[in-house]
């Protein structure tokens, strides 16, 4: 997949097919976070793969695609500086990698920070900046072109949001 197609027609998903993903599928996922770019180069963060899928439930915003999801990760980060753009960016790198094989996914938030370091076996100082999910979506998208996916975006127009000084 072309890689601005693939930026431009990744879509959160909340509902999957009940199946596993492919182990290499799963790496390709973790290696693309585990590469992602960090502030100096500091690499503050780690990924937990979570298998307790009621306690991640009991902990994020939307419980209901955790529950229906394949694979749950939390970017778990610890440290001082830019941690959350880091995070950030493992995330995107991940979600980009899953879509390109065809899987969707969807990060969530923390509700209970508390339910979330015990279902993420936390260690002192750490935080879940984030849990995705990913699954195979249960339903699949249409193939359009990136001005396509552009146009059905719901974003504000580029002009509000892209200026020149």
């Amino acid at each position: 997949m072309d890689a601005f197609l693939a930026i431009v027609s990744r879509r959160e998903v909340r509902a999957y097919e009940d199946r596993p993903l492919p182990d290499d599928a799963v790496r390709r996922i973790l290696e693309a976070g585990r590469l992602a770019g960090s502030s100096k180069n500091r690499q503050q963060r780690r990924f937990v793969v979570l298998t307790d899928r009621e306690a991640v439930a009991a902990a994020v915003f939307n419980p209901a695609n955790v529950r229906g999801a394949a694979l749950l990760v939390a970017i778990v980060i610890a440290g001082k500086g830019p941690l959350g753009l880091d995070a950030g960016r493992a995330a995107q790198n991940m979600m980009l990698a899953a879509h390109a094989d065809g899987i969707g996914s969807c990060p969530n938030g923390t509700a209970d920070a508390g339910a979330m370091a015990r279902a993420a076996g936390l260690e002192e100082g750490e935080q879940v900046a984030t849990v995705i999910s990913f699954g195979y979506p249960k339903r699949q998208p249409r193939e359009r072109t990136a001005e396509e996916w552009i146009a059905s975006a719901d974003r504000k127009p580029f002009e509000d949001v892209v200026s020149e000084r």
